[in-house]
Parts: C-alpha cells; structure tokens; sequence
C-alpha cells in the first residue's frame, strides 16, 4: 500500500489561525468542547427510541402491521444511537470522561459493529485519508458502484443512479453477518490501530463474544419470547437494519460524493497538494445546517466540514463554531462547501453517482 504523505508545514497559517479562534470562543464562552447536558438528553431520547419498541414488541401481542412500524422505528433509534452517542463517543468527546466516552462507544456493540473496527475504518483510514481512492474505505463499495473517479469503471455503473439507492439499506446488516470479520482480519494483519497496536487474541475474543450477544438479543430471544414465527423474526431483523443502513448510508454520502468535493490522487511519490487540514476542505460538504430536525438527528454529521477539522470537538458545539470556520476559510480563499437543503445535497449526490456512472468520465488510479 502507498504511503501517503500531506504537507506539514501551512505556508498561509490556515489552520493555526483558525484553531486559535475556535480555543478562543469555548475559552471566551467558558464551556468545555466535549458534549453537555444538551447531548446527555439527546443520548436518553435516542436510546429510548432504540429500546423501548423493542420492549414492547417482546411484552405484548399486537398485529403484524404494528410490529413492523415498531421495527422501522428500532432502526431510526439505531441510527440516531450511532450518530449522536456511539460517533461522538469514539472520538473522545462525548464527555470529558475517558471511561464515560468508552462505555457510551461501546453502544456499537448493540448497533452490530465493533469499536476496534469502526476506529480504524473511521477514525484512521476515513479521516485521515479523506476520499482518497484506495485508503479511505468509506467511498469503496466494493465493485457494485462508483464513488469515485478513480475507481475501475465497468458498464453497470451506467444504472448505479438507479440501483445505489437500494443497495444503501444494506450497511449495517453487513457489519452483522460478514464486513466485521473481514476487517478484523485485515486491519490486524496490516497492524493498523487508533492508538496503541491491541493484542489481536484478545479482539477476536472480544468480536465473537458480542456477535454471540447480538444474535442472543435481536433473534434467539425474539424467537424465543414472541408469538411469531423464526422467518417473521428474520424479516423484522432485516427491515430494523435496512431502514438503520439507509439512513447512515445517506447522511455519509451526502457528506463526501457530491459534486462541490474533490477526489484528490497523491503524486507518484505518495505526496498530496494540501495540508491535512486544507484537504478536509476540499474533500467534504456539508447540507442543511439551518434545518433543526436534521441538525438534531444527525449528530451533526451535516456539519461535516467542522467534524472534519476538529474530530475531538462534540457535535453539539458544530452549529455555533461554522461561522468562525465559513468566515476563516472565505479569509484564506479556501472553499467552504455546502447544500442549503439536504434535498438539494441527494439531489446533487445522484447527479454525482450519474456523472460517475459514464464511461468517458474514467480515470485511472
């Protein structure tokens, strides 16, 4: 694998000035960057609509038409869980807390993934190599569709505006049966890690032992308990994922393959154009920031050029910190993207996955 290299030394002091107003404002406001009383009440109602349909599909009998709007709201607390309380949480700012950050990120546990896993993929690879074809897998579905431009073109590609859509609900039901096992396998064998290198038995074990749970939880006990037949279970299953993976799938893509990001190549000596920093500008989007309801269910994954810049910083501080990054990026000529709408911003995704999809628009890696 390529080493990939940014440039270190920032000739126009971008990101030091910017990281001096950012220290300014919590420093001027006395507040702290991790989360606060308005998160900690995001995480409650987030978990209760997680949990509670669950509760109540195993503790009364009720039409089949009930169970399954119950299991679609399961897989929108499932979201909601993993955008504002696991993401947070696995980027130390949940709480200023080291073991309140690792117990709330273990609710990936119950979400289907694995915390060494999802570190490395995001935290790693996602964040540090931002829609770099071949190192973030974030923008690599395999051969199925084309998120980037660098990526091998192959003649269904031309439908993926199409078909991509269908395919999206599909995310977490793959970290459940096969995607979890893979990147342990080979995130171990490449010794990649958010920290210090685990001691790879030990990560097996813990994969394993919380798959065994899982499947505990979500299928032998509903089998167990309710008054439904094994395939109705595997069905509720399926659709709890599909409408969790839908959800996630939309938010990353609208974040990173539209039209206003770059798809930058390092030259042949694995060396990139920008600093880390600048090329967080130019590699994400962010949409909709005004709208309330998306800026209280994403967990401020709309605010993604913010997220990008400062990982460590909770969500909840995005919306008032974006003016300081708008107006220092504007100051330094550097591109601040966005979509008024998250309308606009799927719109614009599926033009990009169209764009994509022509074969004359092919670049070799």
């Amino acid at each position: 694998m390529q080493s990939i290299k940014f440039i270190t030394r920032d000739k126009t002091n971008f990101f030091k000035t910017l990281n001096k107003k950012v220290n300014k404002y919590f420093k001027d406001n006395d507040i702290k960057k991790t989360g606060n009383w308005k998160l900690y009440t995001k995480a409650i109602i987030m978990f209760a609509i997680f949990i509670i349909p669950l509760v109540l599909l195993l503790t009364i009998d009720m039409p089949h038409w009930a169970r399954l709007l119950l299991t679609v709201l399961i897989g929108i607390g499932m979201a909601g869980v993993g955008m504002n309380v696991m993401h947070d949480a696995n980027h130390e700012s949940f709480s200023s807390k080291k073991w309140v950050n690792k117990l709330m990120g273990s609710s990936i546990y119950i979400l289907a993934g694995n915390v060494y896993n999802w570190k490395v993929q995001h935290n790693v690879l996602h964040h540090t190599y931002t829609n770099i074809h071949g190192m973030d897998e974030d923008i690599d579905a395999g051969r199925i569709i084309r998120f980037s431009k660098h990526a091998k073109w192959m003649k269904i590609h031309k439908f993926q505006k199409f078909y991509s859509i269908f395919l999206y609900g599909l995310l977490t039901i793959n970290w459940a049966i096969t995607t979890d096992f893979k990147q342990m396998h080979s995130y171990l064998k490449r010794k990649l890690s958010y920290g210090k290198f685990p001691n790879p038995k030990t990560e097996w074990s813990i994969l394993i032992i919380t798959k065994i749970l899982y499947y505990a939880i979500w299928i032998v006990l509903p089998i167990t308990v309710m008054n439904v037949t094994w395939w109705q279970v595997l069905i509720g299953f399926f659709v709890m994922h599909y409408t969790a993976g839908m959800i996630l799938s939309v938010v990353f893509q609208l974040a990173h393959v539209v039209p206003n990001t770059d798809m930058p190549k390092p030259d042949k000596d694995g060396n990139m154009k920008h600093t880390w920093a600048i090329h967080q500008l130019y590699t994400t989007s962010n949409f909709a920031i005004d709208n309330k309801l998306v800026n209280f269910y994403t967990g401020g994954l709309n605010h993604q050029v913010e997220h990008h810049i400062f990982p460590h910083i909770s969500h909840i501080h995005y919306k008032k910190i974006s003016e300081i990054v708008r107006e220092t990026a504007k100051e330094f000529n550097l591109p601040y993207n966005e979509y008024k709408t998250m309308m606009g911003a799927f719109v614009e995704h599926f033009k990009q996955l169209s764009h994509l999809g022509k074969h004359h628009h092919h670049e070799l890696a």
